[in-house]
């Protein structure tokens, strides 16, 4: 009797682990613009706990975008995994991803951090702030992006290049905001008031800040986070703008699901995983972001920094108008 038992149970593990692989396939392919040691300890979490596989190829978002493309109905891949709103906006747009109807990932991932049309959705989140000199600067002598324009930061203002992403969205948003008439205004005074020619990345724009070239600049806050791992001495603090108005740009990295995936209810499922508190956790502390799901504290480094205002709208507008934010951000000679 313990044999057939034991039997029964045995066939009963098996059907159901192969109705689960039926209904949600044994291996998934992700095509990621975030770096193979972010996104691996995860993957490998995945694979452990559900025994799917999951295959992964890395490269810059624009070369996935393309490849994604050029294989059209015959790629193997089930998620677009990117960073930047923009990039996932123009991914939607150029109709690699799928709509998903899903109740766990609108109620785990915040409004103004998913596609209005569900066809991404942040993962983890960056603030793109100030960070300042805490040997010059007051913090009362900040107040938002827009008064970064002011003749007072007259030679004292440091800023990342124009082509990095993130910045156009930055931009992007304020045109969101203020109209593009507005916008151009804050983006030449922030041109007149540079300390120097803009720099190549967040942690070079920083450290300009460090030598005394520059009092303030914006970054994003994990770039900050990591300056403050590697020197907890550094003579640098964050500002939280705009709180009395709109609010902290903030952007994502986020994923989708591919429109020409075979294997979509499996890539669903596994989106809904990323949404879920324990994962969220481990994602976002894999680069001292902050989780996309509001229920999960972040890392005590970044928790450090104190709590700020979101600006609530949506994200995606940062590719909607992205294309009009390099425009103008070319046409007010900012480099």
């Amino acid at each position: 009797m313990k044999r057939i038992q034991r039997s029964i149970a045995t066939l009963s593990v098996a059907l159901t682990l192969g109705m689960s692989g039926l209904a949600y396939g044994q291996e998934l392919v992700v095509y990621s613009a975030r770096i193979e040691n972010l996104i691996k300890p995860v993957f490998d979490l995945y694979t452990a706990e559900t025994g799917v596989k999951v295959k992964y190829l890395t490269d810059q978002e624009p070369v996935l975008l393309q490849r994604i493309k050029a294989e059209g109905d015959n790629t193997p891949a089930d998620l677009l995994l990117t960073v930047d709103a923009g990039n996932l906006w123009h991914a939607a747009k150029e109709g690699v991803l799928h709509p998903v109807d899903s109740e766990v990932l609108t109620k785990n991932i915040p409004e103004h951090l998913r596609d209005p049309d569900q066809r991404w959705f942040g993962l983890s989140v960056r603030a793109r702030t100030l960070v300042y000199s805490a040997q010059r600067v007051k913090p009362a002598d900040l107040s938002t992006y827009e008064e970064l324009a002011e003749p007072k930061w007259k030679g004292r203002l440091a800023l990342r290049s124009s082509k990095k992403v993130y910045n156009q969205s930055l931009v992007a948003m304020l045109i969101k905001e203020h109209g593009e008439a507005k916008a151009a205004e804050i983006v030449g005074g922030w041109v007149r008031n540079l300390a120097a020619q803009p720099f190549a990345d967040d942690t070079k724009t920083m450290e300009a800040v460090v030598a005394g070239i520059a009092d303030v600049a914006i970054v994003n806050t994990y770039y900050f986070g990591r300056l403050v791992k590697k020197d907890p001495a550094v003579p640098l603090a964050v500002f939280w703008p705009n709180q009395s108005s709109s609010g902290v740009h903030v952007n994502v990295s986020g994923a989708g699901v591919v429109a020409a995936s075979k294997n979509k209810k499996a890539a669903i499922a596994f989106l809904e995983w990323l949404s879920t508190e324990k994962v969220q956790k481990i994602f976002a502390e894999a680069n001292l972001e902050y989780p996309a799901n509001p229920s999960v504290p972040a890392h005590p480094i970044v928790a450090a920094w104190g709590p700020f205002k979101q600006n609530r709208i949506n994200v995606s507008n940062a590719g909607e108008f992205q294309a009009v934010a390099i425009q103008l951000m070319d046409r007010m000679g900012y480099k």
